[in-house]
């Protein structure tokens, strides 16, 4: 009978594996328990700090649901969500960056020049610009799924008063690539701190804010599907990302129009916005499979 110890520990569980054990299964799980194992080591993890790590992954899995990915939030403050994405990330492509827990599946379509602003009555936003691929060439029939927070710094899947889809759409783009819709500019917000991840972000003096930001998710046949935001230049928070977001090459700027200026069609709003409004250009470039 061999005798476990502290110190060995780590190499019994190496033997513990079968014979048939996926490879990639066996490096991940070694690396991660080696690594488990001497972080319990190296901090002299008392039963009380295990206990609460316990019923914090507890917590974090009772407070999820549909609507509320605690555990992406956790990846997310703690930085793993980012490092996963720039571990990935191809040079030659847009940067991705974080999905966030607040995404839902099923948006409408959206046409070209569509407007998600709707009843809302902040200054209009035309966003566009061309989806293509590292050559320069555009990329038609590429399907881009946007979202972003209303007015009140929340998305829709927290705000009862929003429609289910408030604020997100899917556009498929043409022969020339375009994307563009108009819609409001996106605000600042904090991600949830009234969780486990909130006593993390607490607890380590941190506050929970996110600058204001565009989401993308998109996909073309041949290519790799690409999650990532644009962020606004002049954001308070761009140095500051809570979840570790921001990227240089995924930086812009809100140029201000002005009045009278709006495009005569193409958009669901032509003819309608008479004051100043806000447009962002930003393309995306995808990565070939």
């Amino acid at each position: 009978m061999r005798d476990v110890t502290k110190d060995n520990i780590t190499d019994v569980f190496m033997g513990y594996f079968g014979e048939n054990t996926d490879p990639r299964v066996k490096e991940i799980l070694k690396s991660l328990v080696t690594h488990l194992h001497n972080f319990a080591r190296e901090t002299n993890l008392t039963h009380e700090e295990w206990r609460k790590g316990i019923e914090f992954l507890e917590w974090a899995g009772n407070i999820s649901d549909e609507e509320r990915h605690e555990f992406v939030l956790l990846s997310d403050v703690l930085g793993l969500s980012s490092l996963v994405d720039m571990l990935h990330s191809k040079p030659e492509g847009t940067s991705s960056s974080v999905l966030g827990p607040f995404h839902i599946t099923g948006a409408p379509p959206l046409p070209i020049g569509g407007d998600l602003r709707k009843d809302f009555k902040e200054q209009v936003l035309l966003a566009e610009g061309t989806i293509r691929d590292p050559e320069g060439n555009p990329i038609e029939g590429a399907e881009l799924d946007i979202w972003q927070t209303a007015p009140n710094g929340m998305y829709s899947s927290q705000d009862p008063d929003q429609d289910t889809y408030s604020f997100h759409g899917i556009q498929t783009t043409g022969k020339d690539g375009r994307y563009a819709f108009t819609s409001v500019k996106p605000v600042c917000y904090t991600v949830p701190s009234d969780g486990p991840v909130g006593d993390i972000l607490n607890a380590s003096g941190r506050h929970p804010w996110r600058p204001s930001h565009l989401h993308y998710i998109v996909k073309a046949p041949g290519f790799r599907p690409l999650v990532t935001e644009i962020f606004p230049d002049d954001d308070p928070y761009l140095d500051q990302d809570t979840v570790f977001g921001v990227r240089e090459d995924l930086v812009m700027t809100y140029v201000e129009e002005p009045a009278g200026s709006f495009p005569e069609d193409g958009f669901e709003l032509s003819g309608k916005v008479e004051g100043p409004y806000l447009k962002a250009s930003f393309d995306l470039v995808l990565v070939r499979e």
